[in-house]
């Protein structure tokens, strides 16, 4: 009988180490995300992105259904890479829940030129942003996202 439960305490704790293992492993993945946003110019961030990422990826930032595809996503980047050289995405919080983690960040940086129309002449934004990732076969699949532009606005204005 003995031997029975030193089976099952075995069996439990290899259970849950490779769980945690994959939950680690999973949270790499979408810190790559982040390391993406903080180098949006950088050729080998977005090709890591792209692959720790679903072909079909999309991006999902407001309720209009246009969701923005892998492509679309990586173009954009590209444009805040020179609109914002000093652009940083710093991860505050994850938490792992299956198959979906949720990420509390902080944007911060520096526009060169007008951001939404705003010119911050030299002034900078910090922002808070949430982010729900979800992921497939351990690759993001789609990703939610709600950043406080409205914020960084009114920061770059002055106000």
């Amino acid at each position: 009988m003995t031997s029975i439960k030193q089976l099952a305490a075995g069996f439990t704790v290899a259970l849950v180490s490779t769980a945690s293992s994959v939950m680690a492993g999973d949270k790499a993945t979408v810190q790559v995300f982040y390391d993406f946003l903080s180098n949006p110019g950088s050729d080998a961030h977005a090709q890591a992105f792209v692959s720790v990422s679903k072909d079909n990826w999309e991006s999902v930032g407001n309720y209009s259904g246009k969701n923005k595809t892998r492509d679309a996503f990586l173009g954009q980047l590209g444009g805040f890479a020179k609109l914002i050289p000093d652009l940083e995405w710093s991860v505050q919080d994850m938490h792992q829940d299956g198959d979906t983690v949720v990420v509390r960040s902080r944007a911060t940086g520096t526009p060169v030129g007008p951001l939404f129309g705003v010119d911050g002449q030299g002034r900078g934004f910090d922002i808070m942003t949430i982010d729900i990732h979800e992921l497939e076969d351990g690759a993001i699949s789609r990703t939610y996202h709600v950043e406080d532009w409205a914020g960084a606005l009114q920061q770059l204005a002055g106000r």
